[in-house]
Parts: C-alpha cells; structure tokens; sequence
C-alpha cells in the first residue's frame, strides 16, 4: 500500500527503534518500480520509490515537464502499491536530488500530490538557504494541514559534517517548526556514484548525529546514507548498526539494469534481425524487461536483506491498526 506523510512518519520511527535501514530505490522507469515491488514482496519488507528531476523530466514521466512528472509517477505508483498483490508492503515515494529555481515550487507540487516524503537537493545551497527552503516547505505542509515527513541534508559529498552542522541547521530547522523533521543527511564520508574510495565512510559519525539529532528533537530520528552505492556489504551493517535507517541506492541500481540490458542484446543480436522468425518476441519490450527483472529483483531482494529490512513490512502494518 501507499503509505501517507503520516504513515511514513511512523515508518522511519519504526525503523529507528527497531534497527534496520529501509531501501530507497531511484527508479528510473515503470519496469523498475515493479521490480522494486517484486523484491520487498518476496522480503516482506517496506520499499522507498524514489525520483530525482532527471526522472520526473525523463521520457518514461514526464517528457521534459516534472509536475506532469509527479503526477504521472504517483498515479501510476498508487496504482501498482494498493494493488492486492502489493497491498501488504509498505510504499513510500519519496523525492530526491530536486535543485534549481524550481525547487521549491516542484516540491510544493510533490507534497500537494501526495508525496509521502520529501527532501530536497541542498548541494547548491548556503547554511541559510537550506534553512529557509526548510522552513518554507514546513510552512506549505502547516498551512494545508499535511503530516509532512521531511529530510533535510547537509553536504552529503562533502565529507565528514561537523556536529555543529546538527545543531545549526537540523536545529534551526526543529527549533522554527517543531515536528517537521523525520530524517537527517549530514555528510558521513561516502560519495554519490560508484566510487570504489570508501575508506572515508564513518559508522562512528552516523552514530554521534544520530544521537545529537535525536536529542535536539526529543523523538527518534534516523539518518538517511546517500552514496551508498559503492560501500561493502559489511560498511552498510555497519551503518545500520550505528543508526542509518533510511539507504539511497541509484548508481549501483542503474549499473544492474543497463548491464542486463546490454546482455540481453547481446545474447539476442541475430534474434532481432528482421528476417528471424523470433523477431517479434525477441523486440518486444516485455522479453527485455523480463530478462532484465530476472537479474535485478534478486539483487534488490538481497540488499534489503543486508539492510535488515526482511520481515519487517506486515510487522510495521500491524502497528498503524
């Protein structure tokens, strides 16, 4: 099912308390989204569906337009999470990496439409700007009386974020709009991209934010791990361990999917030669997305799995009734 602001709400606290990171997939496409499904069914585990612009402006939403993006990608998630073969996993959309002029108002449109979660790109942003972003998404949510679930980032490629970071920024944030916050990104050491250089990533760091965050707000909250993609199965323990509840997974994801895809052409070459009589099978798009999910949905399963995430769905559907 498609979990509301409120319920995802409850959902990174669940995850908080109970010690395992729920995936968050950039999916790129349709095939992808039900892959994603696919996986934590077979898990019986929550999943995060996430888009960045690149996706919401992409040919397979919205063709150059993200609010037709939105839209479109919502409708079609709704559809497929309250289905009955996936009403019993938990379904987050969330938004990632929206930057640019027409950030707040892309976002302001997501939480409008019924995004459960929200973050916004803070890469390009002074102390200030992100603060003020923040804020004016708290407000929106106030003024319409939405259950905003809002996680606010820090420099996320840049290293290592002061602890001081927590305070001025989460803090400042927490302090405007009590309540609004349920997740934190400060810098922990990793990078966006399939960087091998991981030695920097600090267990330690997600721990002592995870616990001055949790103190300044007086309720759980859980760090959100960008740049996971190249870290070892051991460092993403490690980060569950210290109090990562929330993992983004694109880069990796998208090496899985392309990979397949290039075999499945490869394999195929002769087979999509207009005179094959296998031709019409072979060039259709269900043979390629097929041959795709059977590759990808096991690695999906299998990194919920190092999250700690397996079982974890109708158990936290059983505490919202």
């Amino acid at each position: 099912m498609l979990l509301s602001s409120e319920s995802t709400r409850a959902l990174y606290r669940f995850a908080v308390e109970n010690r395992f990171a729920v995936l968050a997939v950039n999916a790129d496409s349709p095939a992808a989204v039900v892959d994603c499904l696919i996986a934590a069914k077979e898990c019986d585990a929550p999943i995060i569906i996430e888009t960045s612009l690149w996706q919401l402006e992409g040919h397979s939403f919205g063709v150059g337009d993200p609010y037709l993006g939105i839209v479109r990608y919502l409708a079609e998630l709704r559809i497929l999470a309250n289905a009955d073969r996936f009403r019993d996993v938990p379904v987050v959309y969330h938004t990632d990496h929206i930057k640019g002029l027409e950030t707040l108002r892309i976002l302001k449109h997501a939480m409008a439409s019924g995004a459960s979660s929200i973050s916004l790109d803070s890469s390009e942003l002074s102390r200030e700007e992100n603060i003020a972003h923040m804020s004016e998404l708290c407000r929106y949510a106030s003024d319409r009386k939405l259950s905003a679930a809002l996680e606010m980032e820090a420099g996320v490629d840049d290293g290592v974020t002061p602890l001081e970071e927590t305070k001025t920024l989460f803090g400042e944030v927490e302090r405007r709009h009590p309540g609004n916050l349920s997740l934190w990104a400060p810098g922990v050491g990793t990078k966006h991209g399939l960087s091998s250089d991981t030695l920097a990533f600090s267990p330690t760091s997600v721990s002592e934010h995870q616990l001055l965050a949790s103190e300044i707000a007086g309720r759980p909250i859980g760090i959100a791990l960008h740049g996971s993609s190249g870290l070892s199965n051991e460092q993403l323990v490690a980060a569950v361990e210290a109090g990562v509840s929330k993992v983004n997974w694109s880069s990796e994801s998208l090496l899985i999917r392309s990979s397949a895809a290039k075999t499945y052409f490869e394999e195929n070459s002769e087979r999509l030669e207009k005179s094959h009589a296998g031709f019409k099978s072979a060039a259709m798009d269900n043979g390629l997305q097929q041959y795709i999910s059977e590759r990808y949905t096991p690695r999906v399963a299998e990194r919920i799995g190092i999250l700690k995430g397996k079982g974890r769905g109708i158990e936290f559907l059983d505490t919202l009734s």
